[in-house]
Formats: C-alpha cells, structure tokens, sequence
C-alpha cells in the first residue's frame, strides 16, 4: 500500500491516522446545513479545525445527505470558490473540494485545492477523471449507486462488501484510464450511501476487503443514520458512535476519518494508534 497520498503539490503522510475535516457551505446539509454565514466564518472554523488537528479540510457546497436534489454548478461554485481562493493562502493544511461536478473541481483546483473528493468515484461527470489527472491532484473515489436523490432505492445486494469492492475496482480503472496514477488515488466504500444501517455496519466489519484494494481506505462515518439507527438520537448526538466507527475502522486498515468533530476523534485515534504500537513488554509500572 502506498505510504502516503499524493496530492496536487505535495504528499499527505499516511503512517499515523489523518483527519479530514467537514466544512459544508450548504444550506441543506444533514447535520449542520446553514450553519456558515459567510467567507470569514467559514476561514474561522476551517482555522478552528485545523488547531484541533484536522491534517485536511474537505469543503462542499451541495448537500448529499439522501434525497438531496441537484445543484447547479454555478450555484456550487459561487458556494465554495470563495472560499478556497482565500484559504488556500491562509490555511496550514490541504484543501479537499468535494464535488461531483468537473467545471466546479477544476475552478477550485486552479484556486488552491490539492484534492478532489468525489462521491460518485468519478462516474457522474465524464470530465472529472481528466480533470483530476491534469492537475495531479489527490482523488477519492468513493463508493455510491444512483445520486443522492435516489440512491435509498439501490441498496439492494446480494454481498455488501464483495459487490463495494468490486464496484470500487471499476472506479480505480476509471481512474487509471484517465491518467490518475496510483499514488493520487484514495478509496471510501461510502458508509450511508446506498447502504441501509446494517450495511453500513458489514462494511465496517469486513473493512479488510476493502483494504485489499491495495489502496489508502477512507471513512466518513460522521454522524450518519446508521449511528443514530443505533443509539436512536439525533445527528448533533452521534459523537460517541462516530468515535466509535473511527477507532474501529482504524482497526481494521482505514488511515482517513472524515468527520464534522475534529478535536474528540484525533485524540481517540492517538489512544487507538498507541494501544495498537505499545511494546508487548514496556516495564512500566501499572499504575
């Protein structure tokens, strides 16, 4: 497996966990839809995120939560665009546009994004592979049937994994055919899209099979309806259960978390990547 993401104008390090944080600039998102007022807001939180330890930020401006209609790209890009073209001067970390729209990747890419997070795993745009691989920018491809709109109805499989994996296989040589190389790409199975809570669950399971891809693995369990299926609360009180996915999905071969709160999920990895390194024998006093 790669030891690290290739990304427009330099390389994320994958050794430890990386953290991806989730700055929506939608009025419609899921869980925090219209929370961001304008650019200034929008850099202060990015700035908030990256203090917490985000080592990216992943910017969008159309909601994809299930149901959600289309947006313009017009419409997207005056979301999103002004935003990158001021935070890629002033942020210390990546920029991630997450779109599925070539015209509003590319705009942002020439603004200062180094990463492309496409949810459809490039095959909603048939400009997005060529896109992706001109500018030599990080790509993930990540696991969807149908759009946001419809994709509730495609949740039918006979093996979840198997059929995420494969379907992930055609994405990557989507990819490739473009001219994305390897190093650029990462994979995310998409916990929540087109997958009812006990899929999302086997995912997470069976992440290995995913992580035989031979491909750096992403996971965006950040207060999705699989949690609140369990704990039956509400999204804004699904923050033990995203931990909990994280921590797991580490586990299990995911090295990216993309999750609404920064701060309480880095400092669960730290403690997860320290159980997993500790010494079989350190000698220390137990106490």
């Amino acid at each position: 497996m790669t030891p690290g993401w290739a990304i427009r104008g330099g390389c994320i390090a994958l050794g430890r966990p990386v953290v991806m944080g989730v700055l929506n600039l939608t009025p419609d998102s899921f869980s925090d839809g219209g929370r961001i007022r304008d650019v200034q807001h929008a850099l202060d939180e990015a700035e908030r995120l990256a203090d917490q330890g985000a080592g990216l930020i992943d910017v969008g401006g159309e909601s994809t939560r299930p149901g959600a209609a289309e947006v313009a790209p017009e419409v997207e890009a005056l979301r999103v665009l002004p935003f990158v073209e001021s935070a890629a001067a002033r942020l210390p970390v990546p920029i991630s546009i997450d779109t599925r729209h070539a015209s509003v990747a590319r705009r942002a890419l020439d603004a200062g994004a180094a990463i492309v997070n496409d949810v459809s795993g490039l095959s909603w745009d048939p400009q997005m592979p060529a896109v992706v691989a001109e500018a030599q920018a990080g790509v993930v491809l990540m696991h969807m049937r149908g759009t946001p709109g419809t994709m509730a109805g495609r949740a039918h499989y006979a093996d979840v994994v198997e059929e995420v994996r494969s379907e992930l296989a055609l994405a990557v040589t989507r990819a490739r055919e473009a001219g994305v190389g390897d190093p650029n790409i990462v994979v995310d199975p998409g916990l929540g899209f087109a997958k009812r809570p006990g899929q999302s669950l086997e995912v997470l399971r069976r992440l290995d099979c995913i992580n035989d891809l031979g491909f750096p693995v992403l996971v965006g369990p950040s207060r999705k309806s699989f949690l609140g299926a369990i704990l039956d609360v509400p999204p804004g009180d699904r923050l033990a259960g995203t931990v909990a996915a994280c921590v797991v999905a580490y586990l299990r071969g995911a090295r990216i978390f993309r999750v609404h709160d920064v701060e309480p999920v880095v400092r669960a990895l730290a403690v997860a990547e320290a159980i997993e390194k500790a010494p079989a024998r350190s000698g220390e006093d137990g106490r």
